[in-house]
């Protein structure tokens, strides 16, 4: 098993008019100096998509949610989601699956391969095919399963061991959110992540603050809120209505890197910045993509289609956006992607 190096910064604690709110978290015997944190986006926040993050404010980021099945049987997407590189840190991972023992094995190999300070399970997925291998949010429903593959993980792996839920699966039930809630804590759980939706809701509707409120008002651990983070008000309102400890950012960061910075300088005294400029975005998407051709070892359409997503990304509310976007669908090179990219004006 690889060094487990913990994500320690000498963070600070602001109490100015504006927000009390302690910028430093601690996850276990993890220190870490933020409490805005990269979301384990699946098929999003690849390497490309955190070097761009942490150049632009994130702290802390997560790999993209990693199958415990793909990992124990060395499917070569596995290894691709955990490529990393020396400025990429500090960065934890998530596993997703059903099985106990399955999840030791795959959490065993994910240490060979690299070192995280925590690791996290999820049990907020809404996929379809997810929910069909009764893992991610099934586990909302399927409480002793949860509980033995948090016993199993807890008592076997030496780092702390935190859970991404909702507020439930297919209608509100306070209760038993709050008693899940409680019991992880029992067993060990260093923190919770909150999305503020049901499993049914995917990510439409409006967020639940209350139930995360209730969740963290039940339990002594760091709880996280996470959903509908689009802007720094966004992120206060989470803050100031559920009293959580920290935040994840997950698609509020799609072509928006500029985001943790904004936020975290809203928290810190209210300011605003300026909206970012047409110039910067195409400046910013150009080195994603340059990003993107240098570090995705994949074929050339799965290269160029992943880099047209990003494009889309970004450049969504320009002027003429509609045929920008038309253009982009069209763009057969990187080369053709860039000439697409200097002509938006």
């Amino acid at each position: 098993m690889g060094l487990l190096r913990p994500a320690t910064f000498g963070g600070e604690t602001r109490n100015d008019s504006f927000s009390a709110i302690s910028f430093m978290i601690k996850i276990g015997s993890v220190n870490i100096d933020t409490n805005m944190l990269l979301a384990p986006l699946a098929g999003c926040s690849d390497l490309p998509f955190r070097l761009i993050s942490r150049e632009h404010g994130a702290r802390f980021c997560f790999y993209e949610m990693v199958d415990s099945n793909s990992l124990i049987y060395k499917r070569r997407e596995s290894f691709g989601i955990l490529k990393t590189d020396r400025k990429d840190s500090p960065i934890a991972a998530q596993l997703l699956g059903a099985d106990p023992s399955a999840m030791l094995d795959a959490a065993q190999k994910l240490f060979q391969l690299v070192d995280v300070p925590f690791l996290d399970i999820n049990c907020a997925c809404p996929a379809k095919k997810v929910i069909k291998k009764k893992a991610g949010a099934h586990l909302l429903r399927d409480t002793p399963r949860l509980y033995k593959i948090l016993k199993t993980l807890i008592s076997s792996l030496p780092l702390p061991i935190t859970i991404k839920i909702r507020t439930g699966y297919d209608t509100k039930d306070l209760n038993h959110i709050i008693t899940m809630a409680k019991h992880c804590e029992s067993l060990g759980a260093a923190a919770i992540f909150v999305h503020g939706r049901l499993m049914t809701q995917g990510y439409a509707g409006e967020i639940d603050y209350d139930s995360i409120k209730r969740i963290k008002d039940s339990v002594n651990i760091p709880v996280f809120g996470s959903g509908n983070i689009f802007s720094p008000e966004m992120a206060k309102k989470m803050f100031d209505e559920t009293g959580c400890d920290g935040i994840l950012v997950a698609r509020g960061a799609l072509g928006n890197p500029w985001i943790f910075k904004k936020i975290e300088e809203y928290l810190k005294n209210g300011g605003g910045s300026d909206e970012v400029s047409l110039e910067e975005k195409k400046k910013v998407l150009k080195k994603h993509l340059c990003y993107v051709d240098k570090y995705k070892a994949i074929s050339p359409s799965g290269k160029i289609g992943i880099m047209r997503k990003i494009a889309i990304w970004y450049l969504k509310n320009i002027p003429h956006a509609a045929r920008v976007r038309s253009q982009i669908t069209s763009a057969k090179s990187y080369t053709d992607l860039l000439e697409v990219i200097e002509q938006c004006a």
